[in-house]
């Protein structure tokens, strides 16, 4: 073979060679897409568990305190409203009782009828002899008490104005009976006391009935019931003034 022969040959060869597996060219990564396209599946995944109530965190937890918070302030509000609403009630109760308690007062004041127009005037016990009938009446001329009573069934008591002189929780009548609560203002024409006191027992029984009071029945003194009684006891200190009317 001459050596242009030889030339031919080398050249050919050298064209159809095949390249070995080290003679590509080097791949190079795209590490800027993969890197985006990681941080994209990272984020939907979160997105998706975080919205199925996996993380306790954030989402979940806040949603259930603001329906706590939410549900707390409405039962604060309406515990406020019905606090609100029973002391308005009770405000309401009170004032109705308060009227009530004024309205009986003038009824029970309205209910005592008038002493008679010549009793005088002032803190005094009227004893009215026509009707039986006794008058507690305070400083400002208002009517305290007001009862039946039974006086004399003689006549040895004289209208005017007394004032009470003695007093004795336990006394003996004329007759040989026994009374309480005895407050004396003038005497008769015997010399004997007189004054209010109660009903009085002779041989352990009554001398009257309580429904016999505002008919005369004493030999003098002013009977009565034993609560009245009391009340003029508590009334009639020394020096009480007493007036007697026709």
């Amino acid at each position: 073979m001459g050596e242009s022969d030889r030339r031919r040959a080398t050249a050919v060869g050298r064209r159809r060679a095949p390249r070995s597996a080290g003679s590509h060219a080097a791949v190079r990564p795209r590490w800027g897409r993969i890197a985006a396209a990681s941080g994209s599946l990272v984020l939907t995944a979160v997105a998706v568990v975080g919205g199925l109530g996996a993380f306790g965190g954030t989402t979940s937890s806040t949603v259930a305190l603001e329906a706590a918070t939410s549900t707390s302030t409405s039962a604060s509000a309406s515990a406020s409203a019905s606090a609100t609403a029973s002391a308005s009630a009770s405000a309401s109760a009170s004032a109705s009782a308060t009227a009530s308690a004024s309205a009986s007062a003038s009824a029970s004041t309205a209910a005592y009828p008038d002493p008679p127009a010549d009793s005088g005037s002032g803190r005094r016990a009227v004893f009215d002899q026509s009707s039986q009938r006794v008058w507690i009446i305070g400083a400002k001329d208002q009517v305290l008490a007001s009862y039946l009573v039974s006086g004399s069934r003689i006549d040895n008591l004289d209208p005017g104005t007394y004032e009470v002189y003695s007093r004795s929780r336990h006394a003996y009548g004329i007759d040989g009976s026994t009374m309480n609560l005895f407050v004396r203002f003038t005497q008769g024409t015997s010399g004997a006391a007189i004054g209010f006191h109660d009903l009085p027992v002779k041989n352990g029984e009554h001398e009257q009935t309580v429904a016999q009071l505002g008919t005369p029945r004493s030999h003098g003194c002013i009977r009565q019931k034993h609560s009245d009684a009391l009340l003029m006891w508590k009334f009639a200190q020394l020096g009480t003034t007493v007036v007697v009317t026709a």
